[in-house]
């Protein structure tokens, strides 16, 4: 029997082993021979490349991962399965997504340098308390309100999200603060790494492969922190005392929506935008849909979401027109309805996600009643608070209370099924 088949397939474990860029020359003489032994070599065209003289067969990785993994399961009952990575498979690699679908006892890892540690160690800077993310084939949407603050960041990129057009989106929400540092070709023989400030960045040209590190300085401005932001911060539209959410009831109505990290949320008739502001700075992994229909609004939106460095997505539209083309939200808070509230409340209940929540701001009693009426009518249990806040006002050297518009906030929410409640008795 062959040496390297003769192992019993239920102890044949898929080997991923994590190369740099010096190739072979960076691997233990352990990791070399598993290599060697392998009757089948998985990885990208670039690794692959490393191993010119492997006689047995190379599987490219292109796309299609359940295809690969589907493959890869076929082979393992009676070959010897060597995948190979980038770095370290088990940051932003392959090897999660392996563990997830085969098992991770069904694998051996052998980790090589990820591409931060190496970056880290050309600037010298430690990177344990770095903030890591990846635009490596994902957007740059949303990364504004991620690291917002943050003293250290690490961001993997790719062809299409470069230094130079990660530059041009952080000078997009004026985020000067920070000076960048870009090491590329890590670990190769044309290995380099600068440092720029954030306009040189934006005219960069580095090679495809790079990580960017991100250091806010010093000497920036505190950055902002927590919720419930004055009225006075937001661009806004000004009759009278401006049509705004106010302060206190936006910060009740956060609170109803009890919003997860990476919440998707819909704000209808979004106004100044301040609702959506506030739920993207609680929600930065999730998204935010801000839906206007006045299009003299979208200015002041527009402003309060680059000031506050929140990447929501703004729409001109009635509600609930262009609602059919949005993801299913774990929230819904309506602040204007255009007189279809009834309608409106029934089409975001059918799109309601489990454990949902709709709020809906309502400054008369006919709202209030319709709102009611139409959560029931649509499966919901709801509940009301009237809200009736005052704030201080200096008369002379005293001090005195003014008074704001008594709103009620109308919260709906799918009711407890017997199947929960029943677990929950277990």
């Amino acid at each position: 029997m062959n040496s390297k088949t003769a192992t019993g397939a239920k102890n044949r474990r898929i080997r991923i082993i994590g190369v740099g860029e010096e190739g072979a020359a960076g691997l233990t003489t352990d990791s070399l021979n598993l290599i060697q032994e392998a009757d089948v070599l998985v990885g990208g065209e670039r690794q692959l490349q490393y191993f010119p003289a492997f006689a047995g067969e190379k599987l490219a990785i292109k796309s299609g991962l359940s295809d690969l993994v589907v493959k890869i399961k076929a082979l393992q009952a009676t070959h010897n399965v060597v995948v190979l990575a980038s770095g370290d498979p088990l940051f932003y690699g392959i090897a999660g997504y392996l563990a997830r679908k085969l098992g991770p006892d069904q694998l051996e890892i052998r980790p090589n340098l990820s591409s931060l540690q190496l970056a880290f160690a050309q600037l010298g800077e430690s990177w344990h308390d770095a903030v890591l993310e990846s635009v490596h084939g994902r957007p740059l949407k949303g990364l504004a309100q991620r690291i917002d603050g943050k003293a250290k960041i690490a961001l993997l990129t790719d062809e299409h999200n470069s230094p130079a057009a990660i530059g041009a989106y952080l000078q997009q929400f004026g985020m000067t603060e920070y000076d960048a540092y870009v090491a590329e070709n890590l670990g190769g023989a044309d290995e380099r790494a600068r440092h720029y400030t954030l306009d040189e960045l934006a005219a960069a040209e580095c090679s495809p492969l790079n990580v960017v590190i991100l250091l806010r300085r010093k000497d920036a401005p505190a950055p902002r922190r927590g919720f419930g932001f004055a009225d006075e911060e937001f661009q806004q539209r000004k009759p009278e005392k401006g049509l705004i959410t106010k302060r206190e009831v936006r910060a009740f109505s956060l609170a109803e929506l009890r919003l997860g990290v990476d919440s998707i949320v819909w704000d209808i008739g979004a106004g100044s935008g301040s609702v959506a502001v506030e739920c993207t700075r609680l929600a930065p992994q999730g998204h935010v849909y801000a839906i206007e229909k006045n299009e003299g609004d979208l200015v002041n939106i527009e402003a309060n979401r680059i000031k506050f460095r929140t990447d929501f997505t703004v729409l001109h539209a009635k509600a609930p027109a262009g609602l059919d083309e949005l993801p299913n939200p774990d929230a819904v808070f309506i602040g204007g309805s255009g007189g279809e509230l009834a309608q409106l409340i029934a089409l975001c209940a059918s799109r309601l996600r489990p454990e949902g929540r709709i709020v809906v701001n309502a400054a008369t009693i006919e709202t209030l009643h319709d709102s009611m009426k139409a959560m029931r009518e649509a499966g919901l249990e709801a509940s009301v608070t009237l809200l009736q806040t005052a704030r201080s006002k200096p008369i002379l050297n005293m001090t005195r209370f003014d008074g704001l518009n008594p709103i009620y906030v109308i919260t709906g929410q799918h009711g407890i099924t017997e199947e929960v409640e029943a677990g929950a008795a277990e």
